[in-house]
Formats: structure tokens, C-alpha cells, sequence
């Protein structure tokens, strides 16, 4: 790849193939967002890695989660910002995505009034749009929703902040951590300490609190679990975990008592208590479930015909695919896991960026007579049964050694990869 240029663009200048910047809309640690004019004359986002500011060792790594997130904003959801097209300018990529004239919730929710019902409704379909391709947003929070015009919510931000949660850090070129994944005033209590004491498998109850967070916090007017500052940072933490926040507060902002459930459910500090699916929450809601076309667009996959397979939806080998009948060669169970030279997994999954994913993680078995398929965490290993590090899960619920069954339109998640189950 060419080494990457720094990029000033200014008032005028114009980006790739012809979008002429109209003025700067954000600028983080890894990106910065323009407002463009296209050659069609129409306004566009032009999201701009900056690689010149990264270590080159990071490169790669970056690259391959920014074009995740333009993949992510290929999804046929009217709730997720919308890709266009994918590009590159002096050695860094960029992506050419809609621009939504009214800006984020936070900003606007500052000046104008907001139907805090629609707006849910509208994240919630975003984050089931997500959740059903194996997707988890990670970084949920106000900043992260935007507006378009009729004022229809849609979520953004779901490649470099949203791919990696807190654990990872990238370093700048001087080797200085440059930014910490996760916002911890939306951040679960299994993310900040995770159960086993390794790191967490993000899951998407991990959205779920963050939404609740987030709701808490626009229609209350502040943080749930407290003040939030350097010094207060581990007593905010406390109370998430320990699930004190202030009721009273939003039942006085909440006459109708509509949210005071909601958000309950959505901030339990053990996540095996907290709702499962957004589905429960859009349940709840007045007028409250997803238009049944887009019900069938979320849950639709291929039945099984000849047999089940396995497709990463989110990790180092996006894409690939794993035919499990065709790996079984006449046994019953296949094993899963990250191999290294003295471990070989029938079904091998790649995490190169954080070993979080266990050399036995876990064991994939059919049953003979029935065909289902179950998913076991952990693998026998000489006679003993081994636990993987990190958990197994088929989409919110953990399997343990005596496994749990799975089938087409089920994500399995291991560390941080995301697998969906399809038939063939």
C-alpha cells in the first residue's frame, strides 16, 4: 500500500473522485468526518481514516475495520447510515456515506423537542438490523445517533469506535495510547469487570444497556448511575454494577410510566437478567414492533437442504465460511478454537489482534438421530473437561459444557467473533 499522506483538506478542496468539502463536521483519533458536495450536487459524509497519525504496525488492522464498517453501512436497514462507496486519497481510505442534515440526537435534542418514543423505536430497529448479521454496536450513545431531515433516526459509528470494545488500544506513532474503545457512562458492568476475570464476549445485551444508559439520560437530563468525572469515574462504576441509580428521577421525568420498565430491564447489572433481545423493548413501546417486511428482512436466511454451516460475520476472517456436515467426515463433534503450531480445530477461528479466543474454546456436536446441532463451551482434553477462557454464547444465552442447541438465523459469539448459522 502507498504510505499515507497527511491530509488537510479545507473549505473547497476537493476529496477523491470529485466531493468538494463544504466544512469540517468531527474529527476523533482515528477519523475525521467532511460534509461534501458530489459531483451530482448533492450533500454526502466523507469519513477520512487518518493512517498518517497511527503506528504502521496498526495499519492493516485499521484498514480491515474500517472496510467493515463501510460493509456495515451496505445493510438494507433504514435505521443504519448508509454506505456509498469506498475509496482512498494519499494512502488513506475513506468512506462516502449519507449526510444527515439534522445532525446527533445530543445536539439536537439540546434545541428541540424530541418524541423520545420514536427515536427509540428507531435505534431499536437499527440495533436489530445489527444484531440479526452478527453485528454488535458497542458504542452506543447519543453522539453516535444521527438525523435525517424527516427526522428518522439512524446509528453510525459502528466500524472503528463500535468493532473493539475498551480492551484494545491503539497507540499513536510516538506508542502513546491514543484512544480506549467503549464510552464508560454506557458501558455494562461485564465489560468493565468481566465475569471470568479475562475480558468479556460482547453480546448484544451489551447494546441493550447502553440504550438504556442513553434513554435514561435524554429523558432525565443526566447520567443514570450518577456524576461523571476523573475523580467520580469508579463510584459511577460502582453503582452500575451494583444496579443504583435513581428511579424517583425518572419516574417524576416519566408521568406517562412508560420508560421506567424499559429502562429497569435494560440496566441490569447481570446481563443474563437484562432483556435479551431488542425485541423485548419494541414489544413494550406504543405502537411498538418493526414493520413486518423489515421483520422478514432481519430474520431472513438460508433453510438447510443439505446441511449447516457457519459464517464469521464480524472478526480477523470476515466472510469465511464453515460447511460443519461436510467437516464431520463421520464423526459427531468438531472442534473450535484458536490454533496455534501444537493445536489443530476442525472449525479454526482466527483472532490475531487480542487472544481472547481460547486454543479449545469449544465443541460443536450432532445429534445422529435428530440432526440438531448443539454448541458446548470448553472441549475434553485427556480425559478432563476444559472451560474456555472468555464464554461461548448463542445470540444472548451461554452454553456450558452440557451444550445448548443452535440453529439457522442463531449468532454464536466467541471473543470478539460473530458467527451466523445458515443452512446450504
Amino acid at each position: 500500500m502507498a504510505v499515507p499522506q497527511r491530509c488537510d483538506f479545507g473549505v473547497g478542496d476537493v476529496i477523491g473522485s470529485g466531493f468538494k468539502v463544504k466544512k469540517v463536521l468531527g474529527n476523533g483519533a482515528f477519523g475525521i468526518v467532511y460534509k461534501v458536495k458530489g459531483q451530482d450536487s448533492r450533500d454526502y459524509a466523507i469519513k477520512l481514516l487518518k493512517l498518517w497519525e497511527v503506528s504502521p504496525t496498526s495499519y492493516e488492522n485499521l484498514k480491515a475495520r474500517f472496510l467493515m464498517e463501510y460493509n456495515t453501512g451496505l445493510i438494507d436497514s433504514p435505521n443504519l447510515v448508509h454506505s456509498f462507496s469506498y475509496g482512498e486519497e494519499s494512502g488513506n481510505p475513506y468512506i462516502q456515506m449519507e449526510f444527515c442534515d439534522l445532525g446527533d440526537l445530543r445536539s439536537y435534542s439540546r434545541t428541540h423537542r424530541v418524541d423520545y418514543v420514536v427515536i427509540a423505536r428507531d435505534i431499536l430497529k437499527g440495533l436489530a438490523a445489527l444484531h440479526a448479521r452478527g453485528k454488535v454496536h458497542r458504542d452506543l450513545k447519543p453522539e453516535n445517533v444521527l438525523l435525517r431531515k424527516d427526522g428518522t433516526a439512524v446509528l453510525t459509528d459502528f466500524g472503528i469506535s463500535g468493532d473493539q470494545n475498551k480492551r484494545m488500544t491503539e497507540r499513536s506513532i510516538m506508542g502513546r495510547p491514543q484512544q480506549q474503545f467503549g464510552t464508560y457512562p454506557y458501558m455494562p458492568p461485564e465489560q468493565v469487570n468481566p465475569p471470568r476475570g479475562g475480558q468479556a464476549t460482547v453480546l448484544p445485551t451489551t447494546d441493550i444497556f447502553s440504550f438504556g444508559a442513553m434513554m435514561y439520560e435524554l429523558i432525565v437530563g443526566r447520567l443514570p448511575f450518577g456524576e461523571l468525572s476523573e475523580n467520580t469515574l469508579a463510584i459511577y462504576l460502582k453503582n452500575g454494577k451494583e444496579g443504583r441509580w435513581d428511579r424517583e428521577a425518572l419516574i417524576q421525568a416519566d408521568p406517562s410510566g412508560i420508560w421506567t420498565p424499559i429502562i429497569e430491564g435494560s440496566l441490569r447489572p447481570d446481563f443474563h437478567h437484562r432483556f435479551q433481545s431488542v425485541s423485548e423493548i419494541l414489544d413494550m413501546l406504543p405502537k411498538g414492533v418493526a414493520p413486518k417486511d423489515e421483520e422478514k428482512r432481519m430474520d431472513s436466511f438460508h433453510p438447510v437442504v443439505n446441511g449447516t454451516l457457519l459464517k464469521i460475520m464480524q472478526g480477523e476472517d470476515y466472510g469465511m465460511v464453515y460447511y460443519l456436515d461436510k467437516l464431520l467426515c463421520g464423526k459427531c463433534t468438531l472442534t473450535m478454537g484458536r490454533d496455534d503450531e501444537l493445536t489443530h480445530n476442525q472449525v479454526p477461528i482466527r483472532e490475531d489482534t487480542s487472544k481472547y479466543i481460547s486454543r479449545h474454546h469449544c465443541t460443536l456436536e450432532k445429534d445422529p438421530t435428530t440432526g440438531q446441532w448443539y454448541i458446548h463451551d470448553g472441549q475434553l482434553l485427556g480425559g478432563r473437561w476444559r472451560d474456555s477462557l472468555n464464554g461461548t454464547y448463542v445470540n444472548s444465552r451461554e452454553a456450558d459444557k452440557y451444550g445448548i442447541p443452535f440453529k439457522p438465523g442463531d449468532i454464536i459469539s466467541i471473543g470478539d467473533v460473530k458467527m451466523r448459522v445458515e443452512g446450504y
